[in-house]
């Protein structure tokens, strides 16, 4: 159970991630060789969150789907960037015949940065400093020795400032009652990151990354018609106010199900912050699209039904199922990590993971970036959920 009355603090979140358990392809130079997808950008690629297969505030182990070594993509030893957490079960891993390789990094905005704690938090970029690297230098690098068909990027949230909106958003539901409730939406510190001007500003910054991602390809030795961009956008994470399992009254939206967000703002970040975040991110994808080689998996509502509060779904200590290994469990469990403050960061959980995609949510996605590898054709569309699990032993979902 998580304390109530405290200060929420969420690091910023975005993620890196090698390949898990494929081998380096020989040298081959551009365009030859065994195909090659490879991840860029934040925490909602990189694998934030895929430790855990569900919530439950009784045993971590009932939901510990990836271990200690859940992040550890150093060889499965340690992580090649501290705190990038690069998950095992990150998405870019479609296997089948096609390698992947994840450099994408949790806390990753479109330019490189040191977060306030010292974390080394690489950008769409060339920087090159140290030994540490942006991810557009890194992938030209690699683009130049392996034969890099389909680049998957995610990244724009945490520019509009993502993690401090959340921090913001919880900090008022725990701090006002629900005769007086104190929103977060009409916070200037929340409200300017939306406004026209900044969200121009964000797009032509998300512009620019994808045209890096071009510029990388493009010294690496490609031409725009041996590989493609897919631009991924942010999927809902908390449901509108009418699908809520728990009440907004008393404190139990966040001391139980770790969801804390009055029903105005849950329903001002779907309609408003959600909608204008993944606009941006469009929109820069078609300004980017000069050579008709970039290409949108909308995410936006792929989790529907899955969600974190959600009351289609439970804690798993309340879903009927035993542990994350159960039939059924990924069709009666939430597919978002828990939002936690510090004082409820027990056990092996971290900050970070807050509001990510978890196990069941990156194997979904994951579905959905085989199908727009589609056998080396990449393509673009909109990635829906469906029930059950495929072969793979991910949730099964469509791309149209």
């Amino acid at each position: 159970m998580r304390k109530v009355g405290m200060a929420v603090a969420l690091l910023a979140s975005a993620f890196v991630v090698p390949v898990a358990g494929s081998q380096v392809a020989q040298a081959d130079g551009p365009g030859v060789g065994s195909p090659w997808v490879v991840s860029l950008g934040d925490s909602y690629i990189s694998g934030e969150g895929g430790r855990w297969a569900g919530n439950s505030n009784n045993s971590s182990a009932s939901v510990d789907a990836g271990g200690a070594a859940a992040y550890n993509d150093n060889g499965g030893v340690s992580e090649t960037i501290n705190r990038c957490h690069r998950s095992t079960a990150a998405e870019i891993h479609v296997g089948g015949g096609v390698n992947s390789l994840n450099l994408a990094c949790s806390g990753a905005k479109v330019n490189t940065f040191t977060s306030s704690d010292g974390y080394f938090k690489p950008g769409i970029d060339f920087y090159n400093s140290g030994g540490n690297k942006g991810q557009a230098l890194m992938l030209q690098e690699f683009a130049g020795t392996h034969n890099v068909k389909m680049i998957q990027l995610s990244i724009g949230g945490n520019d509009f400032n993502f993690a401090s909106i959340v921090q913001t958003c919880v900090t008022n539901f725990l701090t006002s009652p629900s005769w007086w409730p104190n929103y977060c939406n009409d916070d200037s510190s929340v409200s300017n990151n939306f406004t026209a001007s900044n969200v121009t500003a964000k797009t032509n910054l998300i512009t620019g990354a994808i045209n890096n991602v071009k510029a990388a390809m493009a010294a690496a030795g490609y031409t725009t018609s041996q590989y493609t961009i897919v631009v991924q956008t942010y999927p809902s994470p908390v449901p509108t106010s009418t699908g809520f399992r728990y009440s907004q009254s008393g404190f139990t939206r966040q001391s139980t199900g770790g969801c804390g967000f009055w029903n105005n703002d849950a329903n001002w970040a779907n309609n408003t912050a959600l909608v204008k975040i993944n606009g941006s991110v469009k929109n820069a994808a078609t300004a980017a699209n000069g050579a008709g080689n970039v290409k949108v998996m909308d995410l936006a509502a792929s989790f529907n039904g899955r969600r974190l509060c959600e009351n289609t779904v439970n804690l798993m200590e309340n879903s009927g199922k035993a542990n994350w290994t159960v039939a059924g469990a990924a069709d009666s469990t939430e597919w978002i990590a828990q939002i936690r403050t510090l004082s409820t960061v027990f056990g092996p959980y971290y900050v970070q993971e807050s509001l990510h995609p978890n196990w069941w949510g990156e194997k979904a996605i994951r579905n959905c970036v085989r199908q727009a590898y589609n056998g080396g054709v990449p393509k673009g569309g909109v990635c829906n959920r469906g029930t059950g699990l495929n072969a793979n032993g991910e949730p099964n979902m469509t791309l149209a």
